[in-house]
């Protein structure tokens, strides 16, 4: 049993279990019944997702090591509130019980705040999938 950390869109893994989308907006011109039939996900989690201001900054500009440290700083403090911390810790537990993953669309995992999320899953406890 454990979490992944995930590309949305991209065909599941073994094993891989539900698939929670963890991403600020929903897939655009893919209708609401073919979010898993596409390896979307079979349930959208925005609670962990950054906060539109933040992708927002993102999006502003191309990435350099400072706006990334930035950027992962202020999703960390996000995340840290009370909602998504409890989250975390739910998500955490059940990684020890069950099989799931959670994901973004973005292409580059080390500039997307799932490898933020990752840490943070860790941090919590969570047993993750190599």
């Amino acid at each position: 049993m454990a979490a992944r950390v995930v590309r949305l869109g991209e065909p599941r893994g073994r094993r891989e279990g539900v698939r929670l989308g963890t991403a600020r907006h929903l897939p655009r011109g893919v209708r609401k019944q073919d979010y898993a039939k596409r390896n979307y996900f079979d349930l959208w989690l925005p609670e962990l997702s950054p906060s539109g201001k933040l992708v927002s900054f993102a999006q502003a500009k191309p990435w350099t090591d400072g706006r990334w440290t930035k950027f992962s700083k202020a999703y960390r403090r996000e995340m840290a509130q009370p909602s998504p911390a409890r989250l975390l810790d739910v998500l955490a537990l059940l990684s020890r019980r069950a099989d799931f993953s959670v994901g973004c669309y973005c292409e580059d995992e080390s500039r997307c705040h799932r490898s933020v999320l990752r840490t943070l899953l860790r941090e919590h406890g969570a047993r993750l999938a190599r």
